[in-house]
């Protein structure tokens, strides 16, 4: 799905200073994948908020990166910025089948039980985040 630059879908408003809010961990991905995403955006006159810079894993987001997110119309991919503050959230695969995903298996499943065992005291937190990935969200 990929919108006109200038379609009321992402036309400018008070809120929103950004078509995209951008941000992927991992350096292969920042290095390729989100690279050439990014630039296919900015070439479509789609204005794009980038996360230059790699968050640690397990470290609080600053005010300023918090701030961006919530002035962006469309957030690759961070799900509670779609009930919170109402955002077009789009769900990107790369390099994994979509079916993993949906189904939690193979790396997908694997990775659920570490978030289980890291997030044991917010059971909750795993169940949405499951919930989310085979699509009830």
């Amino acid at each position: 799905m990929f919108f006109e630059p200038g379609s009321s879908s992402l036309s400018s408003s008070d809120r929103w200073v950004y078509h995209v809010f951008l941000s992927f961990r991992g350096e292969d991905k920042r290095k390729n994948f989100t690279d050439h995403l990014y630039e296919a955006l900015k070439r479509s006159g789609i204005r794009t908020f980038r996360d230059d810079d790699e968050l640690p894993s397990g470290q609080e987001i600053s005010p300023q990166l918090e701030k961006a997110i919530q002035e962006s119309r469309i957030s690759i991919v961070i799900m509670e910025c779609r009930d919170t503050i109402g955002q077009i959230v789009l769900q990107l695969f790369y390099d994994i089948d979509p079916s993993d995903v949906r189904k939690q298996t193979g790396s997908f499943a694997e990775a659920l039980k570490v978030h289980e065992e890291r997030f044991k005291n917010e059971k909750e937190k795993v169940y949405w985040w499951r919930n989310v990935l085979e699509g009830r969200c």
